[in-house]
């Protein structure tokens, strides 16, 4: 699903990874990261998707907002099983969105 957000600006935290070949435990983790980012302060929304990459686009009010999700011990311990198991490889990116438009057919 598209995340329904404000009006611009806002922030868009991608985050891009190429995964272990360890599934065990990951989508549990990932529904509790996505259940507790939904109960963070400048939380926005999320979208996701995988192929041979997957690519998370989470969205924040403002900086200061990603800062703080990203400190949470919760999240922070998330990372490290994740690092730890889970990931080969990830990237993350943090832009401004400063325009939006969409389509929608009816």
């Amino acid at each position: 699903m598209i995340s329904n957000t404000p009006p611009p600006p806002y922030y868009a935290v991608i985050f891009s990874s190429v995964r272990t070949t360890d599934c065990v435990g990951y989508a549990e983790m990932n529904t509790l990261m996505n259940e507790l980012a939904l109960e963070q302060d400048g939380f926005l929304g999320m979208e996701n998707a995988s192929s041979e990459i997957g690519i998370s686009i989470s969205y924040w009010n403002d900086l200061e907002a990603i800062k703080r999700w990203k400190n949470n011990l919760e999240h922070q311990e998330a990372l490290a099983e994740g690092q730890k198991r889970w990931y080969k490889h990830y990237k993350v990116r943090i832009a401004k969105v400063e325009r939006d438009y969409e389509f929608l057919k009816k």
